[in-house]
């Protein structure tokens, strides 16, 4: 299937953690969508290509700092329908003649808007009492209109919260209809590709399979790829990508860094040297890593460490094996969004992934990321289209530096060990009381904090134990899990009998924002 035939949304990306977010539910709504820059639109090129509508993101910049962004006026007499998100919706009224200030108060966080006029962009999105409540992310917002402009919906701090002018097909939303947290967003979106583009569906899980197999093939030709594999849900589906585009010249390199979770490697090599065939170099590692980490404490210089170790493990192996050109590896379009940014927007970096921003500056291997435009639950539907196991697919995240971020400050062989069990105790109680499955991601912690406990009439000095359980779609929102009160005081317990080093065990109610889902 060729997609210079299908009918696409274009995504000008402005810089926003949330970009990616409007592609993924462009497609879950079934319609081929892309991103692109805007600092790399090739005006020409567009006009050539099947866009049906076009997408003007959010972003970090303020549209009155013109000289931070680019963006070619011209775009705008493009005859199709656009939509403006946030500060897209900004520089839409901007350019065709509208202004726009800092607001008096900013708006972050869920506010309501209320309906002023009828819409096709609004169909079926307001409540009884014409009322919507949407997430907002913003310090300016549109102050004067441009011409033939009207407004669909009003918020308290937002006049032009909705606005449209349906003869040009230009439409702007100062919210964020792409985050959950805005109520019937999806529904606008829709309502938006379908209702104002006329578009009809063209987009599945099977056609992202067909797609990115032919992606690899295109890339790799006839080199020989290693496969960064951790057994995890990422790293597999790449795994069996690869294995499917490139078969034998694929080689999966299974390394033991000694902050894995208990008995990880044992699955790992069952699932896939055994079950699927695959062939795969297992690495034991343990020491060079642990050794590398002593007294490591700042968490950036952690998985720096981690990152350039690994690309040295995988660089010597190359040179045995010979004629590998490539490194594929598991990363997904959250990671890029904490660590730098995916089309070269201006997206503020969180932290430093491994595989990110803690890769070295020069490496030998060219990478191969297939999943980098892609959220977990879109991996997760994707590992299905590809025959991968149900175990393998629901597994919970787990970070390529693994236990390091889960035991903030400096790491130790013991508390590695303690770590490990805790991690093992709590993970096996979820299963057990078939809560695993509903929660999106658990995991146990180790603070850097001791504290004073009584067991046996006997004073202890042990270190804390955090658990974290959250509830998300794609892992730039979260929730944590609403655990009832006779399961915590079990796995407490558990956690405390059972675990030598641990005297005290605390439970994590913090969502995402303001947090992070891990630690470090």
């Amino acid at each position: 299937m060729s997609l210079n035939n299908i009918n696409k949304i274009l995504i000008i990306d402005f810089g926003s953690q949330f970009t990616q977010l409007i592609a993924r539910k462009i497609r879950e709504l079934g319609v081929y969508s892309e991103i692109v820059s805007h600092k790399k639109i090739n005006l020409s090129k567009l006009y050539n290509e099947k866009v049906s509508g076009i997408i003007l993101s959010g972003g970090p910049l303020n549209v009155y700092e013109s000289s931070k962004y680019k963006f070619d006026k011209k775009i705008l007499k493009i005859s199709v329908p656009f939509l403006g998100i946030c500060f897209g919706h900004q520089i839409l009224a901007k350019e065709l003649g509208g202004k726009v200030k800092q607001s008096k108060y900013r708006e972050f966080g869920l506010a309501e808007v209320k309906k002023v006029n009828n819409s096709l962009l609004t169909k079926d999105i307001f409540d009884k009492k014409n009322l919507l409540k949407v997430w907002m992310s913003h310090a300016d917002q549109v102050s004067v209109l441009p011409k033939n402009f009207k407004v669909i919906a009003s918020s308290s701090n937002s006049k032009f919260a909705i606005v449209e002018n349906n003869k040009r097909n230009f439409y702007g939303v100062q919210f964020h209809p792409e985050v959950t947290h805005t109520q019937n967003g999806k529904k606008l979106l829709s309502n938006f590709l379908f209702s104002i583009c006329k578009l009809k569906k063209n987009w599945s899980s099977k056609h992202q399979k067909v797609k990115l197999i032919k992606d690899i093939k295109k890339q790799v030709n006839k080199n020989k790829v290693i496969c960064a594999l951790s057994g995890g849900v990422d790293s597999s589906v790449v795994a069996q990508l690869l294995n499917k585009a490139i078969g034998k010249k694929l080689v999966c390199i299974f390394v033991n860094t000694g902050l894995l979770r208990k008995n990880e490697e044992k699955q790992v090599i069952n699932t896939f040297k055994k079950k699927l065939k695959i062939k795969l170099i297992y690495v034991n590692a343990e020491k060079e890593f642990i050794k590398k980490l002593k007294n490591i404490n700042n968490p950036e210089k952690k998985r720096k460490i981690i990152g350039n170790l690994f690309i040295k493990i995988f660089e010597r192996y190359s040179k045995k094996l010979k004629n590998i050109k490539y490194l594929a590896q598991g990363t997904l379009y959250p990671d890029l969004i904490e660590s730098k940014s995916v089309t070269g927007s201006q997206t503020s970096k969180i932290k430093s992934h491994h595989n990110v921003g803690g890769l070295p500056k020069v490496m030998k291997l060219k990478l191969i990321e297939p999943l980098k435009f892609l959220f977990k639950d879109e991996v997760r539907r994707l590992g299905l289209e590809l025959n991968l196991s149900k175990e393998i697919i629901s597994r919970h995240p787990f970070p390529g530096p693994g236990l390091a971020i889960r035991i903030p400050g400096i790491i130790t062989e013991e508390k590695i060990k303690i770590l490990k069990e805790a991690d093992y105790y709590f993970i096996n109680e979820l299963k057990k009381n078939n809560l695993y499955n509903k929660i999106w991601q658990a995991y146990a912690a180790l603070l850097p904090v001791k504290t004073v406990g009584v067991m046996g009439d006997n004073r202890t000095y042990e270190y804390i134990c955090l658990l974290r359980a959250i509830t998300s779609e794609d892992g730039m929102t979260a929730d944590f899990y609403n655990f009832n009160n006779n399961f915590m005081q079990k796995i407490s317990n558990k956690i405390i009998n059972n675990i030598r080093g641990i005297n005290r065990v605390v439970y994590d109610i913090t969502s995402k924002p303001p947090s992070t889902i891990e630690l470090e």
